[in-house]
C-alpha cells in the first residue's frame, strides 16, 4: 500500500546514532523535549526517556522536567565508545603519525583513550623486531593481542568503566617499577595556560606518573580539544616534547605551544 501523499517518515537511526544526535541537539540548542524528539525520531515516549536516563547515566545529559539539558562540557567524562565516533578521521591521521614516531626495539607507554587506541591499531600493521607497549588500557591491550614481537604490559588497578582504563594505588605501584622511551597521552583539553587536563582525578595522578616515567612525552589530540580545560590537571605544558593534532587547530593555540618550547605536528 502507498504511503499518503503530502507525509513524510523519519529517518530510522540506530540507537547510539539516534543518542549520539540527542546529544548534539541538547549542545547546540541547550535543552531537549520528549515530545520534540518523539517527533523528531518517531519513537514512542517511553523509548526517548530510556534513552534520556541512559544519557544521564553516562554523564552526557541531566535530565529536566519533560526534557533534558547538557552537561557541563569541562566535567563531562564521555564513555569511550561515543569519543571513538567522533572526528575519527582527524584521529586516524594522529594515530598514523604517532606510530611512525616509534622506533623497533623501543618501551612506549599508550594512555587510554580513543586517539591512542588508533595508534595501536597503527602499530598493528607494521613488521617489528621488538616493542614493548606499557598500557592501562583494557582496549588497547587487546588491540595488540597476539602480535609475536609486541610484548604488552598491563598496569593493574580499577576499572574505570567510560574508558576501559585501569586506575588506582596498584596501577601506580605497578608503573613506579617501569621506564620507557616515549608516553603517548591522550587527554580531553589541553590549555597552554593550565596544562593537560582530564576529568578523573584518579586518571590524572596515573597519567601524571606517566609522564615522569617516560624520557619523551607527546600529547595526541585533535583540534577541538584544544584551549578547552577539564577538572583533573595531568602537567602542565612544559612537561610536553610534542603535541600531535589536526591541521584545524587555531593559529593562536599552535603558535603559543611553539613559544613554550613544544613541537607541534599538524596531520
Amino acid at each position: 500500500m502507498s504511503e499518503r501523499r503530502g507525509t513524510t517518515r523519519p529517518k530510522k537511526l540506530l540507537i547510539e546514532e539516534r543518542r549520539r544526535d540527542i546529544v548534539d541537539r541538547a549542545r547546540q540548542e541547550g535543552r531537549v523535549t520528549v515530545d520534540d524528539l518523539v517527533d523528531r525520531y518517531g519513537v514512542s515516549a517511553v523509548t526517548i526517556r530510556g534513552d534520556l536516563e541512559n544519557l544521564e547515566l553516562a554523564g552526557l545529559l541531566k535530565r529536566s522536567h519533560g526534557g533534558a539539558v547538557p552537561q557541563d562540557a569541562s566535567q563531562q567524562d564521555t564513555p569511550l565508545p561515543i569519543k571513538e565516533t567522533r572526528r575519527l578521521a582527524e584521529k586516524r591521521r594522529i594515530g598514523e603519525a604517532a606510530a611512525r614516531m616509534i622506533g623497533d626495539g623501543e618501551t612506549v607507554i599508550l594512555d587510554s583513550g580513543s586517539t591512542t587506541v588508533e595508534i595501536a591499531r597503527c602499530i598493528r600493521q607494521r613488521k617489528w623486531g621488538s616493542l614493548t607497549v606499557i598500557t592501562n588500557a583494557l582496549n588497547i591491550a587487546l588491540e595488540l593481542s597476539g602480535l609475536p614481537t609486541v610484548r604488552v604490559m598491563m598496569l593493574g588497578g580499577m576499572l574505570r568503566q567510560t574508558s576501559y582504563s585501569l586506575v588506582g594505588l596498584d596501577a601506580e605501584r605497578a608503573l613506579s617499577r617501569l621506564s620507557a622511551d616515549r608516553l603517548f597521552l591522550g587527554v580531553d583539553g589541553l590549555d597552554t595556560t593550565v596544562g593537560v587536563t582530564t576529568p578523573d582525578p584518579q586518571e590524572a595522578s596515573l597519567n601524571a606518573m606517566m609522564v615522569k616515567a617516560s624520557r619523551e612525552v607527546v600529547a595526541v589530540c585533535d583540534a577541538s580539544k584544544l584551549g578547552q580545560r577539564s577538572l583533573a590537571v595531568i602537567a602542565p605544558i612544559g612537561d610536553l616534547n610534542v603535541v600531535i593534532t589536526d591541521t584545524s587547530a587555531g593559529k593562536a593555540h599552535v603558535a603559543s605551544l611553539r613559544e613554550q618550547g613544544v613541537e607541534v605536528v599538524l596531520v
